[in-house]
């Protein structure tokens, strides 16, 4: 999906956030109108669905005004990965009235649904599913594997596990997954808590022609934004010799493909850049990575060729 050739605009969006309905320091209410006064269109509140929080589904729809709007979700988690850890699945655009699992506490135990089963029932349900925070939750690429044919993305930037340990990453997982030929986009998140400058620092752009719920969640699973930590993505344009690419003031741009197929270019405040494709002949997908002076990042979704 190329969202720049799409009707409507680019809204600005968080996906993973928590509050006092589960480990957050700040009410449902005070996270919303923080990240409405910080300039975004839109936020997904999403805490911990285990019953010792009695696995809630934050009413936010009281904190919607004119020109900001919420996603209803949760942090679902059931089962054990590999490492005997909880699985940790972000579910946007759930009901209110999702059913629980069996999660008294953060500890798995026997006879609950497995992180794929979760996963399977959030997207029957209607919601947009991100395999979170892979780096953070030391999952396996045998775990990952089991969720890539169910979830819509993978958490590749988690703005939290950043700030709390340097664990930000899931690159690594979602590429070695797009090269298994698993159709996967990705998504940047704060994961935000309020306890530590996690938060303000990943989003998505969401390109919908209004900033409402039902429209925006049908543009994430369509794979119709982009994700960034402060530049913009202005549009891609691919042809079988080229890739040429708009964008805000950029020192770099970057073109990633199927293992070692990849190019940079470098410069001062590039706002076009265009990288021939003989690298990527025998890559069937590739994304476009913009840097800003500063060091800040936008990321596009796999482009499948």
């Amino acid at each position: 999906m190329q969202p720049w050739n799409l009707p409507g605009q680019f809204w600005r969006g968080n996906l993973h956030t928590h509050s006092t309905l589960s480990d957050g320091v700040l009410s449902p209410e005070e996270v919303c109108r923080r990240y409405r006064d910080e300039g975004y269109d839109f936020l997904a509140l999403t805490d911990h669905f285990v019953g010792r929080f009695g696995y809630p589904i934050a009413d936010t729809l009281p904190f919607r005004t004119n020109s900001f709007t919420t996603i209803l979700g949760a942090e679902l988690h059931s089962g054990a990965m590999q490492n005997g850890e909880m699985w940790h699945v972000l579910a946007v655009g759930l009901p209110p009235d999702f059913a629980p699992s069996n999660t008294p506490t953060f500890q798995p135990i026997e006879g609950q649904e497995t992180g794929p089963e979760i996963a399977r029932r959030a997207v029957d349900a209607g919601a947009y599913v991100a395999i979170a925070h892979p780096q953070w939750s030391g999952m396996t690429l045998d775990d990952a594997r089991s969720l890539a044919g169910i979830a819509h993305a993978v958490e590749t930037y988690n703005h939290g596990c950043w700030a709390g340990c340097d664990r930000a990453d899931g690159f690594h997982t979602l590429d070695l997954l797009l090269s298994e030929g698993f159709r996967l986009n990705l998504c940047a998140t704060d994961d935000a808590h309020f306890y530590e400058p996690d938060h303000f620092g990943g989003w998505v752009m969401v390109k919908a022609e209004a900033n409402e719920p039902e429209a925006l969640l049908a543009a994430l699973k369509a794979g119709a934004y982009y994700s960034s930590q402060g530049p913009e993505i202005r549009g891609i344009e691919i042809t079988d010799e080229v890739v040429r690419i708009e964008c805000s003031a950029a020192s770099s741009v970057i073109v990633s493909g199927y293992g070692t197929a990849s190019k940079g270019i470098h410069g001062e405040s590039m706002t076009r850049a265009e990288m021939p494709l003989e690298r990527f002949q025998s890559s069937p997908w590739l994304r476009v990575v913009v840097v800003d002076r500063a060091g800040k990042r936008a990321w596009s979704n796999p482009i499948w060729r």
